[in-house]
C-alpha cells in the first residue's frame, strides 16, 4: 500500500499535510491555513483533492478551507461538536468514528485541551497521526479552552498509539519547544542530541516534522512522568503524572 505524505508550509510557521493514495488516486489535506500553497502543490503533482479534514476551529487552521473547497469540490470533514465554529461541513464526525479515505481507514480521536472541540485523525495502516495543536513535535498546544486534566488525558490517548506512529502536527515549533525541554534538563544527552538534529534540519531549510511517537515518548516533557522530570520540576516523590504535566505546562506558558 503506497501513501504519499507531503508537508506544505503555510503562513509564518503553520503546516498543512497532504496525503495521496496512489492505488485509488485519493487525495486529502489536513487543515488549511491558506489555500494558495496547497493549490500549488496539487497542481504540481497533478492531484485532484477529494477531502479536507479539520482538526480545530482556530483561524490559522481553517482560513483557507472555504476557498479550497469551492475551487476543488472537496468534501469538508470536521468535528460535529464544533460545527458552529467551523466552515460548512460535508461530513460531521465524532470521536470514535471511522471513515474511509480511499482504502485507508481514518479514526477520529477526541483531543480536547487546546480547544474543547479539537480532534485528531489516525491512519493505522499508514502509521500517521494528524494531531493539529494537541500533541506537537516536542511539545503540546497551549490550553486556550480546556483544562490540564483534559489535555493530559488527550496526550495519554495519543501516547498509547504504536511507537512508530509519525506525529504530523500543525506548526514548526520543534526548536522552540526543545529550548524549553533543555531548560528543564540541560544535561540530558537525549535532549541535546535531538536539538542538534532539529537545528541541522532547520539550517538546511527542512521541516523538523514528522517525528515518531517513540521520539516524543523519550524526550517530550508533556508525555513523560519519570523521576528525572519530577526532579527537574522540583515536585515531591509521589507526585502524579497529571501534577507533573500541569506544572510543566504552567512553566512553558511562562517560558
Amino acid at each position: 500500500m503506497t501513501l504519499e505524505l507531503t508537508i506544505v508550509p503555510c503562513l509564518s510557521d503553520n503546516y498543512a499535510w497532504i496525503i495521496h493514495e496512489q492505488a485509488t488516486d485519493t487525495t486529502a489535506v489536513i487543515d488549511v491555513p491558506d489555500a494558495a500553497p496547497i493549490l500549488d502543490v496539487l497542481k504540481a503533482r497533478g492531484w485532484r483533492l477529494n477531502h479536507i479534514l479539520i482538526t480545530h476551529h482556530h483561524d490559522d487552521h481553517i482560513a483557507g478551507v472555504e476557498a479550497l473547497a469551492q475551487m476543488t469540490g472537496a468534501r469538508v470533514i470536521g468535528a460535529a461538536q464544533d460545527a458552529a465554529r467551523l466552515p460548512a461541513l460535508s461530513d460531521a464526525v465524532a470521536p470514535g468514528d471511522r471513515f474511509p479515505l480511499g482504502i485507508q481507514t481514518v479514526e477520529v480521536i477526541d483531543a480536547p485541551g487546546h480547544t474543547l472541540g479539537h480532534v485528531a485523525y489516525y491512519l493505522a495502516e499508514a502509521g500517521l497521526l494528524f494531531s493539529g495543536d494537541s500533541l506537537m513535535s516536542w511539545g503540546c498546544g497551549r490550553l486556550f479552552e480546556g483544562t490540564p486534566a483534559q489535555m493530559h488525558a488527550t496526550l495519554r490517548r495519543l501516547a498509547a498509539l504504536p511507537p512508530e506512529t509519525r506525529i504530523c502536527s500543525g506548526h514548526e515549533y520543534t526548536e522552540a519547544n526543545g529550548r524549553f525541554a533543555l531548560a528543564l534538563e540541560p544535561g540530558s544527552p537525549a535532549l541535546v542530541a535531538r536539538m542538534a538534529e532539529v537545528r541541522a534540519l532547520r539550517a538546511e531549510g527542512k521541516p523538523s516534522l514528522p517525528p515518531t511517537l517513540a521520539q516524543e515518548l523519550a524526550t517530550n516533557p508533556f508525555l513523560r512522568a519519570d523521576d528525572g522530570l519530577r526532579r527537574a520540576l522540583g515536585l515531591p516523590e509521589g507526585a502524579s503524572a497529571l501534577e507533573l504535566f500541569t506544572e510543566a505546562r504552567a512553566r512553558k506558558d511562562r517560558f
